[in-house]
């Protein structure tokens, strides 16, 4: 997980090509759909769309694992990495319902966006996985965005900075007095590493030959 010492939070990408530009609509367009159903409600917020952002990772390494098994060759790290980031979003997402304790209509929500979000995901890395990686790094990007909007809400007592839970506490290794915006600081961070591990893959197989990609 990355430090707030070495990550560059405000790294955008710009979208080169037609999948570039579909990943980068597709992301502001769920960011639309957030803005207005959660407003200001960043813990909430985060639920559900910690629950989207669990998703690629473990579909990516799937995938990835997949084609390993099938050309017979090494994945050069992509399955752990992914795996890793699938395992540290549901983290994300876990502590957030300790903190935001989402409504049954919001956990409802939860399952559809889930269900809809994996299916689309899936099949759009098993074609595209290129413009899969960007749209991930994208999404970080916005993610990046909304935990800092949270941070500020919280430094301008906008939003209660309540003790951490002890499921962060545990995870991020985090001072037993340690308060909510600890833990958001240290999930941007993880994000802002998600975002470049994933526009560096998407950089990575814009690089190889078409046919290494499938």
């Amino acid at each position: 997980m990355p430090t707030t010492d070495h990550i560059i939070l405000d790294r955008h990408r710009k979208p080169e090509g037609l999948g570039d530009h579909f990943a980068f609509g597709f992301v502001k367009f769920l960011r639309f759909i957030a803005d207005t159903f959660f407003a200001k409600r960043y813990g909430h917020r985060a639920v559900v769309l910690e629950t989207v952002a669990a998703v690629p990772g473990m579909v990516g390494g799937l995938l990835q694992h997949l084609k390993a098994i099938r050309r017979i060759r090494d994945d050069e790290g992509w399955i752990r990495t992914l795996l890793d980031e699938a395992e540290n979003e549901r983290m994300h997402l876990m502590t957030f319902i300790e903190i935001a304790k989402p409504t049954l209509f919001e956990r409802i929500v939860i399952m559809i966006v889930q269900a809809i979000f994996y299916n689309c995901y899936f099949f759009l890395y098993l074609f595209a996985p290129r413009t899969a990686h960007r749209v991930v790094g994208y999404f970080e990007e916005e993610a990046v965005i909304s935990y800092t909007q949270y941070l500020e809400g919280i430094d301008a007592g906008k939003h209660e900075n309540v003790p951490a839970p002890q499921i962060a506490i545990d995870y991020w290794k985090l001072p037993a007095n340690a308060r909510l915006r600890d833990v958001v600081v240290a999930v941007r961070a993880d994000e802002a590493g998600h975002r470049d591990v994933n526009h560096d893959y998407a950089d990575q197989l814009s690089r190889k030959p078409r046919e290494q990609t499938a």
